[in-house]
């Protein structure tokens, strides 16, 4: 059997690669090592490590790294994960190391594996996003990977025009597609039960990540400013562990002491939020949720700033600047009945949801060989 080792970082990570994990562990061909890191350690962040348990899956090592969300912090938590990680390589010996995405902790696994001649399968390589240093972190991850698990077509290209050989390119969509066909959706009545918040047809949906390669982390000032202006009962979940994502709590917590219509959740979960997704009248923000998930599900979308500059666009999103009175406008046009009836036209530009049974098959038939091992730049 393969050993595949698959490491989470995240809560929005594990929701992604949860059917992946569970087909791997179904498998008679593959054996599951599942390794948690960063903020499914850390009570601020919901403690979501316990959702993984609650699973039903077992967990061969855990990395407790996160101590702040500064630059230098960061830079401490990777030199940390990399460190034990080697020794969990050493113990576990997987055949593939299968990862996810763009974020700081899964670079450094990434690196550690290159090092140790350990053949990475990454997943949702060759996209853009200008406004972050995902941007960097996703196409350095791409670089040591040998096989490849892009989303969409024009990902695939781009992966391909990074000089990486055909034969290790396979297009599956994406895993958040998937979620939403597989998993579950709660009613107004269930989401009330869990969070003790009650849905309505006016209410917001708002996830706001720092934008790292910004020369402040002020956004969520002007963004709340704008939401000021309106009324609606507003479900925020908490940003990622990032640089500058301290103060976007710290404002959140605030704004939120004098705005009753604001509900501030640490972690939705997967269940959860594709629920609340599902229910509520608007999506905004700058996740790359909203950009995938939300066109599915054909809500109006605000995408705010330029976190997300280069990615796939659906006709169901509108871009608009960190500024007050665009953020009110395009709140406002989203709403419109004109404007819904564009988002009811709107096509899934990431596939239909077969991503984790096609990814696992290509694990299972993978052949760990020269071939595969010994990376070859080639242009056509």
């Amino acid at each position: 059997m393969k050993k595949i080792m698959v490491v989470t970082g995240t809560r929005a990570e594990y929701g992604l690669l949860k059917n992946v994990i569970r087909k791997i562990e179904t498998s008679s061909k593959l054996e599951l090592q599942l390794v948690v890191t960063g903020t499914h350690l850390v009570r601020k962040f919901g403690y979501t490590i316990k959702e993984i348990v609650d699973d039903g899956f077992n967990i061969v090592a855990k990395i407790d790294i996160v101590e702040g969300d500064g630059k230098s912090d960061i830079i401490k938590s990777m030199g940390k994960l990399m460190k034990e990680f080697v020794e969990i390589i050493e113990k576990f010996a997987p055949d593939i190391l299968l990862v996810l995405g763009d974020r700081y902790e899964i670079l450094s696994v990434s690196t550690v594996a290159t090092i140790m001649n350990i053949p990475i399968a990454h997943i949702a390589g060759g996209e853009k996003t200008y406004g972050a240093n995902d941007e960097q972190i996703r196409h350095a991850i791409t670089k040591m990977a040998h096989i490849h698990f892009p989303e969409a077509a024009v990902y695939s290209k781009n992966i391909k025009n990074m000089g990486e050989q055909s034969f290790r390119i396979h297009q599956v969509g994406a895993l958040g597609i998937e979620n939403i066909k597989t998993v579950k959706l709660l009613n107004k009545q269930e989401l009330y039960k869990e969070l003790n918040i009650l849905m309505d047809e006016n209410t917001f949906l708002m996830t706001y990540h720092p934008t790292t390669l910004e020369h402040n982390n002020f956004e969520i000032d002007t963004v709340l400013e704008a939401l000021s202006n309106f009324g609606n009962q507003i479900i925020v979940t908490y940003p990622n562990a990032d640089n500058g994502g301290e103060y976007i709590i710290k404002k959140l917590e605030e704004y939120q002491k004098l705005h009753k219509n604001i509900k501030l959740v640490n972690s939705l979960g997967v269940q959860r939020y594709l629920s609340v997704m599902n229910l509520c009248t608007l999506v905004l923000g700058n996740s790359s949720s909203a950009l995938i998930e939300a066109p599915y599900l054909k809500k109006p979308v605000i995408n705010i700033g330029n976190r997300q500059e280069g990615r796939l666009m659906a006709d169901n999103i509108i871009c608009c600047a960190v500024d007050k009175k665009e953020i009110i406008s395009a709140i406002n046009y989203a709403l419109t009945s004109k404007f819904k009836a564009i988002c009811d036209k709107t096509n899934s530009l990431y596939g239909q949801g077969n991503t984790s049974s096609d990814i696992v098959k290509i694990l299972e038939d993978l052949r760990i060989d020269e071939k595969l091992l010994k990376k070859k730049l080639e242009w056509e």
